[in-house]
């Protein structure tokens, strides 16, 4: 497996080089807005410490992650007044992965709605109230 490489983009919202949309962070992890939202209140889980995906993740990091994945989830089911929630979690180039840092994709999701295209970015302003009403949920 290639090594982690600390230019990604997640990395430099990590260290503050990228700005962000916060949902919610503790000591170990970072839930965080997608700007190319696929559903509304689209956010993404990111453990603090490196590595590529979960073939690499020790199991402390994968915990962390899903405890934030659970409690992020939940909120965005309230918030959203969701049916259900679609977690995408993507593994090497093969797999679908874009982004080498582990990430959890939460998407709230609506009874008979599809999902949006990929790469479309979304509204900031919409972006910014759909995190205000994941953390008002939480």
């Amino acid at each position: 497996m290639p090594a982690y490489d600390d230019q990604n983009i997640f990395a430099k919202i990590l260290r503050g080089e990228i700005p962000n949309v916060t949902v919610y962070e503790d000591d170990d992890t970072l839930c965080f807005m997608d700007i190319f939202p696929r559903t509304d209140g689209h956010c993404l889980v990111i453990p603090k410490t490196p590595c590529r995906n979960m073939l690499d993740a020790t199991p402390e990091q994968l915990a962390a992650c899903m405890k934030t994945v659970n409690k992020v989830a939940n909120a965005a089911m309230k918030a959203f007044d969701a049916d259900g929630i679609t977690l995408f979690q993507f593994n090497e180039g093969a797999g679908g992965q874009e982004v080498f840092h582990l990430h959890f994709h939460i998407h709230p999701r609506h009874e008979g709605l599809g999902m949006r295209p990929p790469g479309q970015q979304g509204d900031m302003e919409a972006i910014k109230r759909h995190a205000e009403a994941i953390r008002a949920a939480l």
